[in-house]
């Protein structure tokens, strides 16, 4: 059985950085591509970031690119989510997935098997 524990999130005002955490248990998931995903009230689960097993390549969603960072520590079974220069639409519930069969279809959630229960993050305007 997999889990994967989302951590980090909050209450931050517009412009401030914030970093998520997933950490995940039961099975490594360290030879698998991980991802982040966001959803906010009444929206779409939207593809955040992804990176690939060996933390070499990484993805973004057009919205986020220049302002967040995704990296991952396999030996400590942990992915991050660095957020910079938050603006007030990127609340939402983040969520952290990963799984074998993604590949590099990153930004499809269908890909993903494994997902934590997120984690909120609040931007102030």
């Amino acid at each position: 059985q997999v889990r994967l524990v989302e951590s980090g999130g909050g209450l931050v005002q517009a412009g401030d950085s914030l970093k998520l955490s997933c950490t995940t248990s039961g099975r490594t998931l360290a030879v698998h591509s991980m991802g982040w995903f966001r959803q906010a009230p009444g929206k779409e689960r939207e593809f955040v970031a992804a990176i690939n097993w060996q933390g070499s390549r990484t993805y973004y969603g057009d919205s986020v690119k220049g302002r967040f960072t995704i990296s991952r520590e396999n030996g400590q079974n942990t992915v991050y989510l660095q957020m910079t220069s938050l603006k007030p639409e990127d609340t939402a519930k983040y969520y952290c997935a990963g799984g074998p069969r993604v590949g590099v279809s990153f930004p499809d959630p269908r890909k993903y098997d494994y997902w934590g229960q997120g984690t909120q993050v609040t931007v102030s305007s």
